[in-house]
């Protein structure tokens, strides 16, 4: 039996990747495990909570899949994806997805598209309708500046790591993020030094590429690349 980790992002949870877990569920016989990092998940509780957690939380996920699979994968969104970069350095993981990984984040450019949308809302009475407001209005007021300290400090232990995987990468980005701008995709793509690599990008996908209208076009490359 094969085993698929699936890792969330910061000041997230298993909902944003949700739909490429259940795509695995039912296309594949594989155990798919998708732990809520400390603090995170639908209500969060991040104060005090350190990125040494969050990787070692992760990190026990993967030990458990290694001793009851033959073959390990690790997807990892955002900074989960930073996160599974650096279990794949250290663990005999077999491949590593990487969706809207965080290597870079804040796209200025399709931040402020995103904002334009969000005041015509408002201007239309429909702010409540708006997915970004809805989405982003909890989160950052529940978001401590020190737990951003250690979405930072993830980056910076993964940045390094990063030539030193040797095991096929399938990287995907959306274009209209505005979170993580195309240029994450464009670096892990150069710092991966692996020769089986493969870049993919959305033409419709946000931040949450997992949700994206596109999507089954991605799961079905994701298992496709895993299957091979």
């Amino acid at each position: 039996m094969n085993g698929c980790l699936i890792i969330h992002g910061f000041t997230g949870g298993p909902y944003e990747v949700d739909p490429i877990a259940q795509y695995l569920e039912h296309h594949t016989e594989w155990k798919i495990a998708v732990p809520t990092l400390p603090g995170h998940g639908e209500t969060l509780d991040l104060r005090g909570k350190k990125a040494d957690e969050w990787i070692e939380h992760a990190e026990k996920e993967l030990q458990i899949l290694l001793k009851e699979c033959t073959e390990v994968y690790v997807i990892g969104f955002s900074m989960g994806g930073l996160i599974a970069s650096c279990l794949t350095v250290k663990y005999p993981v077999s491949k590593l997805v990487l969706l809207s990984a965080a290597a870079y984040y804040v796209n200025p450019k399709q931040l402020l598209a995103d904002i334009k949308d969000m005041i015509q809302d408002v201007l239309r009475g429909e702010l409540t309708n708006n997915e970004l407001y809805v989405r982003y209005k909890k989160k950052i007021k529940d978001t401590p500046i020190s737990a951003t300290y250690q979405f930072r400090k993830v980056v910076l232990m993964a940045k390094p790591l990063l030539k030193e995987i040797e095991v096929p990468v399938f990287i995907a980005q959306g274009k209209k993020d505005g979170i993580v701008p195309p240029k994450s995709a464009d670096f892990l793509y150069e710092e991966i030094t692996y020769k089986e690599k493969e870049r993919y990008f959305s033409d419709e996908a946000k931040h949450l590429i997992c949700h994206s209208d596109d999507s089954e076009e991605l799961f079905e490359k994701v298992k496709i690349f895993l299957a091979k």
